[in-house]
């Protein structure tokens, strides 16, 4: 039998945080472990709950979740199994907000005005160890992926893909069946938000022959949906 996922809320808006419990408790497979109001009662909560994600709120009125999500990632111990994941949820959609969270350990970044069955998507894929992107930033952390890429990159090496973020099975599939030029196209226009027919006036190809293309990708990068697909590119450095 799969196990609830077990969450904490960490949002100082009370409003929002008993929004967010009402609606996720209407959700099967999900439990509400625990609650604060501020980053200190907050890591409270997380030592004694052990959820497996956590939602936190970047304004939080003591520490920002920024702060919050890099104490705890600082403090927890290999012996802490299984992992507490981090999904920040916030309105900032700003760049330094973004690149601020991921590096201080955050798992997951998510917007406020996300829609309740996003957010339920986005917690389990945080929870089995994934990192769900909001689409309406995606395309903040592909930019930094591209400034991490030295210039001279793409032509000296040849167009060929390397995932070091993923399991050693779903590799060596990506090994054995490596993502086309095209296929490569299509998948930075994913990650940038694109619809099949946008993708398909851009490259001027059918919306046919697209969806043909995001059938083989999400196939290749063993996801289920062009979200994950997105998000494993942006984790791995796929997109360069």
């Amino acid at each position: 039998m799969v196990s609830d996922i077990r969450v904490v809320l960490i949002e100082d808006h009370n409003l929002t945080r008993v929004g967010l419990r009402a609606s996720l408790q209407t959700v099967g497979g999900i439990q509400v472990v625990g609650e604060a109001a501020n980053a200190t009662q907050g890591l409270k909560v997380l030592e004694t709950a052990r959820p497996d994600v956590a939602i936190v709120d970047i304004g939080l009125p003591d520490m920002d979740g920024i702060e919050l999500t890099r104490k705890f990632k600082q403090h927890r111990t290999e012996s802490e199994k299984p992992e507490t994941k981090i999904l920040i949820l916030t309105m900032h959609d700003s760049e330094d907000s973004v690149l601020a969270a991921f590096a201080a350990g955050a798992d997951s970044y998510c917007m406020k005005d996300i829609e309740i069955n996003q957010l339920v998507e986005a917690l389990q894929a945080t929870n089995e160890g994934n990192c769900w992107i909001d689409p309406a930033i995606a395309s903040i952390v592909l930019r930094q992926v591209r400034r991490n890429t030295p210039d001279g990159d793409t032509a000296i090496e040849p167009k060929t893909v390397k995932i070091a973020a993923m399991e050693p099975e779903y590799e060596q599939v990506l090994e054995s069946y490596p993502l086309t030029e095209r296929e490569l196209e299509v998948l930075e226009l994913i990650v940038a938000g694109a619809s099949n027919a946008t993708i398909a006036e851009t490259l001027y190809i059918t919306v046919g022959t697209v969806k043909t293309h995001v059938r083989n990708i999400l196939n290749k990068l063993c996801v289920d949906d062009r979200t994950q697909a997105a998000v494993r590119a942006l984790r791995s450095g796929l997109i360069s």
